[in-house]
């Protein structure tokens, strides 16, 4: 359960402001068919952080336990210094063609947009960090990017005006940076 439950809140923050958030208000935007989306950004969060979740309980095997402790706790760091960072949506990534439906392109253009993502890269961590709790993992990172763009699409614009990005930014940064202070110290 506390894989679950960190993974949830780390992602959760981490995706407020992010370049996918502001997608998926595009995408709202664009389509005004909210379901499809909300279903086509749970498929491709589910299938990406699956394959991230992997590779982290995979790199995991290659690396002694001190080295993935000082690897994990100096990219929990990078992690941090990233957040105070914004996003910006490329025009590219909006997924403007629309031949595969409001889901087809929902998941097309999400999967894209979340690989090297600042989430996808925070599941590789985690599932590193949570060895032993893949499903975990996995399962709370994909609910914490539900938890985070979910309500864009239904309330868009509304919510991203009254929520402090930088404030929720630089929340994120210090549980990062808790996080990996926490994984080099022991």
């Amino acid at each position: 359960m506390e894989a679950f439950l960190v993974a949830t809140g780390i992602v959760a923050l981490a995706e407020m402001g992010d370049k996918t958030q502001l997608l998926a208000l595009v995408l709202a935007a664009r389509f005004r068919k909210p379901w499809p989306i909300v279903l086509g950004i749970f498929a491709a969060t589910l299938v990406n952080h699956a394959l991230a979740g992997a590779v982290g309980a995979f790199v995991t095997q290659w690396l002694g336990p001190t080295t993935l402790r000082w690897l994990l706790g100096g990219a929990f760091i990078a992690m941090a210094l990233w957040m105070l960072i914004p996003d910006k949506l490329d025009e590219e990534e909006t997924g403007t063609r629309s031949h595969f439906g409001v889901f087809g392109t929902t998941v097309v253009a999400f999967f894209l947009a979340e690989m090297g993502d600042k989430t996808q890269i925070a599941t590789v961590m985690l599932a590193a960090r949570f060895v032993n709790d893949y499903i975990g993992v996995v399962a709370g990172t994909t609910f914490g990017m539900m938890l985070a763009n979910a309500p864009v699409v239904f309330l868009g614009e509304r919510i991203m005006r009254r929520v402090p990005i930088k404030l929720v930014h630089g929340i994120s940064a210090a549980i990062f940076l808790v996080l990996g202070v926490v994984m080099i110290v022991g």
